[in-house]
């Protein structure tokens, strides 16, 4: 496809209207925490599993282990 066709396409596109500088004006960035180098043992079963789905695995394992310290979190602040 061309620049103007996907330009078109784009423009046609209900789902996703397209943003001008007036809907960026109040953005903020935010940057995700640093990480911290560490060495870990997991399982092997474990490792597999998450890298059967290619690259980004390790993100993909820190996302798990975040949302389980989100959940861990949430229980001891409603004690």
């Amino acid at each position: 496809m061309s620049d103007n066709e996907i330009e078109r396409i784009a423009a046609d596109d209900e789902d996703n209207p397209a943003t001008d500088e007036s809907h960026w004006v109040n953005a903020t960035v935010i940057l995700p925490s640093g990480k911290t180098s560490i060495h870990a043992s997991f399982d092997r079963d474990v490792v597999d599993f998450f890298k059967r789905d290619g690259r980004g695995y390790q993100a993909r394992m820190n996302a798990v282990l975040r949302h389980h310290m989100e959940a861990q979190q949430g229980k001891t602040s409603r004690s």
